[in-house]
């Protein structure tokens, strides 16, 4: 966690995040192994993945399973610098850190100085559930929505297949606002089209964009060859009236296709409620006025296709913030509360048309929301497309890296090693970009910090807190280096706001 406070050089300082003070932490600590207990009750189990996201979100920033020693050259000022779990679920954490690597990656060094445009496409509520439970169908739907936009748009153009080509990179979201299951795609695609000039490099041509009625006639195309790919893989049957999945029998243990089918339906997935709908909190007036942003939105038999963000290519901040919007974590802290009724509350960011503002879930059920969000191992998350693809043959040509096929080779001079181009921005690097804070640097006399010491064996840790504890009672002026006793959480009213949560951070010592 950073700091807004000043370090004795005027600048912002870096300080460890302390989880285990967050309300989502003490929800986790307490109540997952009340889930796991109730799934045993019926004959269920949770997964080793979901098990091991869960016990890794537990040990995740705490200084007593492990850490770093950094020191000050100059002032030999020491700082801990606790291990993270780097998972791919919920962690707020490690959720951030990879939202902030993944928009450096791909403002920096994917995408070109051109126009960008954000598709987003959603699925029917039976699509959102074969995705979570057979991700391996992403895949294949996911090459046919590429393929209708990117033929649209080189035909838009004006060209023929092989003479023009787009790109994008498409970011799997598994999240909705309300923290249910919603497997959709944000694909920020190229606004226009590279075009094949013989030996030259392509000439990007930028379009105009799409009209409601392209986008109709896109995501009926679409929604027709996505129902017809998953009918031939046996996924999805259809006739001509509905349409319905054809799944095969899973495992009675596995509780996943109960917490998953819940989730996706804004059902209670345990407890003596199970099958409820979830508690909406309305406090606002439905809305009866126009959307503008209605104009680029389409939909047809469960699809929804909308394409009206876009950014121009000298707007390297707005391509930054756009590309950090799509790869943000599912769970932001300062949403939740506690109320009075030991009910979780999580505030949407955006109210929906009908004026709900807020959820509240059992603390159990929310628990098991959350198992919903963690996704399979081995399931890729960001793909690329067109020349924007690892192996295009203009993806050298065209990406500010220059890696790839078609990149020209560097003079003798200009010579770089494999491992320098290839090199990826560290952790302390990040952080000086996106949060202008500089680990590298101390706090306290602005001289070199280094890593002296990693730390992992347990009996060595529990040495070392309980001598900085010590110390502390002895100095209280110096940084807080060990992490202080746990107060129980702080509960709000019912129909608590961000502002009340903002008070109990505060409270909190925020």
């Amino acid at each position: 966690m950073l700091s807004s406070g000043k370090g004795a050089l005027g600048h912002a300082t870096y300080e460890r995040h302390r989880p285990e003070q967050t309300l989502l932490y003490q929800l986790i600590e307490k109540h997952y192994p009340a889930l796991v207990e109730q799934l045993e009750c019926q004959g269920k189990n949770l997964p080793a993945h979901v098990h091991r996201e869960f016990e890794a979100y537990l040990k995740c920033g705490r200084l007593e399973h492990g850490f770093l020693r950094v020191r000050c050259d100059t002032c030999h000022f020491e700082r801990l610098v606790a291990f993270s779990c780097k998972k791919r679920g919920f962690c707020p954490s490690c959720g951030a850190r990879r939202m902030a690597e993944t928009a450096a990656l791909l403002s920096d060094e994917v995408f070109p100085d051109v126009p960008l445009r954000q598709w987003v496409i959603s699925f029917p509520f039976p699509l959102r559930y074969l995705f979570a439970a057979h991700p391996q169908a992403m895949g294949k739907v996911l090459g046919i929505i590429d393929r209708a936009i990117s033929t649209h748009l080189i035909h838009k153009a004006g060209y023929r297949l092989q003479d023009g080509a787009t790109g994008a990179v498409t970011l799997i979201q598994r999240f909705g606002s309300a923290l249910n299951l919603n497997i959709h795609f944000h694909i920020l695609f190229l606004d226009g089209v590279y075009v094949y000039r013989g030996d030259r490099s392509p000439r990007f041509q930028r379009l105009k964009a799409p009209v409601k009625d392209e986008l109709e006639d896109l995501v009926q195309l679409i929604s027709q060859r996505v129902g017809r790919c998953l009918e031939r893989q046996g996924l999805l049957e259809q006739d001509t009236e509905s349409a319905w999945l054809e799944l095969d029998p899973t495992d009675e243990a596995d509780a996943m296709p109960q917490i998953l089918g819940s989730s996706v339906s804004y059902r209670i997935a345990v407890g003596p409620q199970q099958g409820r709908k979830a508690f909406m909190i309305r406090t606002l007036r439905p809305l009866d006025r126009p959307n503008p942003g209605l104009e680029r939105v389409a939909k047809a038999n469960g699809f929804s296709l909308h394409a009206g963000v876009s950014c121009e290519g000298h707007q390297t901040d707005k391509r930054e913030r756009l590309c950090r919007y799509i790869a943000r974590p599912a769970v932001a802290i300062p949403r939740l509360s506690l109320s009075s009724m030991g009910k979780v509350v999580y505030t949407l960011k955006t109210p929906y048309r009908d004026g709900t503002t807020q959820v509240a879930f059992d603390p159990v059920d929310f628990i098991a929301r959350l198992a919903a969000l963690v996704p399979k191992p081995r399931v890729n998350l960001t793909r690329y497309h067109g020349v924007l693809a690892p192996n295009h043959r203009w993806r050298g040509l065209v990406t500010p890296a220059k890696r790839g096929k078609g990149a020209m080779r560097p003079v003798d001079s200009d010579v770089v090693s494999s491992i320098q181009r290839h090199a990826a921005m560290t952790w302390a690097q990040r952080l000086k970009r996106v949060f202008n804070i500089d680990i590298e640097v101390c706090s306290l006399c602005g001289g070199s910090v280094r890593v002296i010491a990693c730390i992992e064996d347990q009996d060595v840790i529990d040495r070392i807190l309980a001598r900085l504890r010590e110390t502390e009672k002895d100095a209280p002026a110096r940084p807080l280096l060990a992490p202080p006793s746990r107060a129980p959480p702080e509960t709000l009213p019912l129909f608590a706001g961000s502002e009340s949560k903002i008070t109990i951070l505060n409270q909190q010592g925020r």
